[in-house]
């Protein structure tokens, strides 16, 4: 069951569109129901695709298609990291190094207490800030350095 408040923020973003295109906020719907979950489990996106009368299939392959949505439980803090080519030459590759290091994990993991998880990322569209990382799909954090990630990681403890 999708949460009341939730629904009030989808219905938001529906009013964007068409009565007839409800489709159109599939995206938004997702990203609405993970950010309180975290993550969405497979009730979670037939619940989504039931509140806008789409296939569960055509939910799921959007859910699959975005690298930002998560189909199984990450750490309280996901952090993305940008590995494509412009964080690339400025060095993301020691920063991931450093991040999997610092805490423990490789990519697609989550640390023991749950706290942190890493995750490789496409281009965010920030290239002048590489190298960079999101905290939850929302924080952006640029120019990294690893003070800079130490800063970062005290701060969200």
């Amino acid at each position: 069951m999708i949460h009341a408040d939730d629904i009030k923020l989808i219905d938001k973003e529906l009013k964007k569109f068409p009565d007839n295109q409800k489709q159109s906020a599939v995206i938004s719907a997702l990203r609405i129901v993970q950010t309180r979950h975290g993550w969405l489990s497979y009730e979670h996106i037939s619940d989504v695709a039931h509140y806008l009368g789409m296939p569960e299939i055509a939910v799921m392959e959007v859910a699959t298609f975005y690298n930002m949505f998560n189909l199984e439980p990450k750490g309280k803090y996901q952090i993305t990291v940008c590995t494509n080519i412009s964080c690339m030459l400025r060095n993301s590759d020691e920063i991931v190094h450093y991040l999997e290091t610092k805490l423990g994990i490789s990519f697609g993991e989550v640390t023991e207490d749950k706290k942190f998880s890493l995750k490789e990322g496409e281009c965010m569209g920030a290239c002048s800030g590489a190298p960079l990382f999101l905290v939850n799909n929302h924080s952006m954090y640029e120019n990294l350095t690893t003070n800079k990630i130490d800063e970062i990681l005290a701060s969200l403890k």
